[in-house]
């Protein structure tokens, strides 16, 4: 079967070299029973490749499951894919066969594999390797003949890296990966894909397919796609049904462009603009946390210094805080004050006349009242700690829309789910 005529089969449009390099590894890797990643955007179309290789392949005939691992619940997805035993856990009132189970000699799509547990995870490669698996709550060992097809929008190398995928199923997985390229790389199939949406939701809704000019078109082709042909196919199926004009102009086109993925150029992450210029505000809070030990640092070592001399100390305790800050504030010394007004740009370089005692160490601090002792205390650099408090101020942001809070994050809605319960975090 050529090429085109894969095409017309399962309704792809386009003649990118990217597209048509993918296509053609699905068809070769279709006869054998090697596993496959498929790695693409969201919104690339990697399921209809999957579905590909599965009608090209000797297990055609038997069954094709798609199962999204991101979708599924932690706690159950292990008696999804591999089947329960009755009694097993709360709520198992029967014994239930895994996916595994029900689709031996057919082929099981796993899309966002990325998003599967780790303990899955170890299950999962148990299967690819021996083709034997263990239903939750069993001890019996079973056997299963099903070709794994795997699926995700991220790369998983990195997570292997942070500990977030095995390493050993990555490699398992990626026999033959396939990179589907996104709508970005593939720009001469924007305006066929457009063409051919706006005449199919001509048809449904009975209206007169809409027309872009030039301008339009080049609007089209320049705008970023972050949800590839998913979002393209929306934006066909608004103008469709929104637009009063058939004509449409670049201005008409706009506002139906979210106004956010308008102008998504790239900045170098060491280029400086005011430092303010930030992929997402994730790192906006990072770098702020930062920047605040480092001042607080900084003033900690410049009060020491000045505290732990005994020379200054007597004209240090008649000076109060308030002062001491303004002073700092507005021209980055305190010497003058502490020197009684002498107008010297050196700053003072302490001379300890006077070793501290290992009985008298603690640092002081100065009150309107003089110069007292205090117990220096760490602030907390816990990773968890931090980790916590974002969830926190992305959920009030949000209104406590998980959802709006995942993608603010940048993790999945069942991953900020998990971490919910894992900090205990009321909403």
């Amino acid at each position: 079967m050529d090429l085109q005529s894969i095409k017309n089969r399962f309704g792809i449009i386009g003649n990118a070299p990217a597209l048509n390099h993918a296509l053609n590894t699905a068809v070769q890797v279709a006869a054998t029973d090697l596993t496959v990643l498929i790695v693409g955007e969201s919104g690339v179309g990697k399921e209809v490749f999957s579905q590909i290789i599965h009608a090209l392949s000797s297990r055609k005939h038997n069954p094709f499951i798609a199962v999204n691992c991101g979708a599924i619940p932690e706690g159950t997805i292990d008696s999804e894919l591999f089947g329960h035993e009755k009694g097993a856990f709360t709520g198992a009132v029967d014994s239930r066969k895994g996916y595994f189970e029900t689709v031996s000699g057919g082929t099981i799509f796993l899309d966002e594999i990325g998003e599967m547990p780790l303990g899955t995870q170890a299950r999962l490669l148990r299967v690819l390797e021996t083709g034997e698996f263990i239903r939750v709550g069993s001890s019996k060992v079973q056997k299963t003949d099903v070709r794994v097809i795997a699926a995700t929008n991220r790369e998983l190398l990195e997570f292997t890296q942070k500990g977030r995928f095995r390493e050993d199923l990555y490699y398992r997985l990626s026999t033959v990966p396939i990179r589907v390229p996104s709508l970005r790389d593939r720009k001469e199939d924007i305006l066929l894909l457009f063409r051919k949406f706006v005449v199919d939701f001509s048809e449904r809704y009975k209206t007169i397919p809409v027309q872009l000019d030039d301008e339009a078109k080049q609007v089209l082709i320049n705008y970023g796609w972050q949800g590839n042909v998913r979002e393209l196919k929306n934006i066909a199926e608004q103008i469709s049904v929104l637009s009063t004009n058939p004509q449409i102009n670049a201005t008409a086109l706009s506002n139906f462009l979210p106004e956010k993925n308008k102008n998504r150029l790239p900045v170098l992450a060491n280029q400086s603009h005011g430092g303010n210029d930030f992929s997402n505000e994730r790192e906006i809070l990072y770098k702020l946390f930062f920047d605040m030990k480092k001042d607080v640092t900084e003033l900690k070592k410049m009060f020491l210094e000045i505290l732990q001399n005994p020379s200054l100390a007597g004209s240090a305790a008649n000076y109060t805080r308030d002062s001491l800050m303004n002073d700092f504030h507005n021209n980055g010394e305190i010497a003058n004050n502490l020197n009684g007004g002498n107008n010297s740009n050196t700053a003072i370089q302490p001379t300890y006349l006077n070793q501290p005692s290992a009985s008298n160490t603690q640092p002081m601090i100065i009150t309107d009242e003089g110069i007292h002792q205090h117990e220096e205390i760490e602030e907390s650099l816990n990773i968890m700690d931090k980790e916590k408090e974002l969830i926190v101020k992305a959920l009030k942001k949000h209104k406590g829309k998980r959802r709006d809070a995942s993608l603010d994050l940048g993790i999945s809605e069942r991953t900020l789910y998990r971490k919910l319960k894992e900090y205990d975090i009321d909403e």
